[in-house]
């Protein structure tokens, strides 16, 4: 009898630890793409701008110490092999993210999100539009008028990420 305790109780704790130790399921999103409003250049490339959450610490070895940088991220091709690593600074004043310029088609960028970690990102490239991802945080959802929900890629919660790819 006592035999059949222990092992059920060890057992019953190897279940919960496993469960415990599992992992959990990615977050997964719709591609994002170029906005509604986006202007159409004319350029045979499209542009990619990311809004990565921005770096724990100053760069004080720089011109502008108190300048708030964005995360590096990466933009893979859809076969998962390394495209490009982006310093995530356009070098000015002001807190802007560089603009990228890449061949119309779909790719995946690895960057890290406020309060999600670093997550994979579907995006699509057109040529001579803006693809902008907000992965920096506190911008909700741009539910106005002319907004459904079909149209934007929003993370759980409500953080609005960007355009939903074919609602141009």
């Amino acid at each position: 009898m006592k035999t059949l305790f222990v092992s059920t109780s060890l057992a019953l704790a190897v279940a919960v630890l496993s469960g415990c130790a599992s992992p959990k399921p990615g977050l997964a999103l719709a591609p994002i793409g170029p906005g509604p409003s986006n202007i159409q250049t004319g350029e045979p490339e499209g542009r990619l701008v990311v809004f990565s959450a921005f770096e724990a610490g100053a760069r004080f070895y720089t011109s502008h110490p108190y300048h708030r940088w964005y995360s590096d991220y990466r933009i893979l091709r859809n076969d998962g092999q390394l495209l490009q690593t982006v310093r995530n600074d356009s070098g000015e004043i002001f807190d802007s993210p560089t603009q990228v310029k890449l061949p119309p088609g779909t790719y995946r960028i690895v960057a890290k999100a406020n309060g999600h970690g670093d997550v994979t990102i579907p995006v699509v490239i057109i040529a001579g539009r803006t693809t902008t991802v907000h992965l920096e945080g506190g911008i909700r959802s741009p539910n106005g008028n002319s907004t459904t929900d079909s149209e934007i890629v929003c993370f759980p919660g409500g953080q609005f990420v960007g355009w939903k790819a074919g609602s141009e």
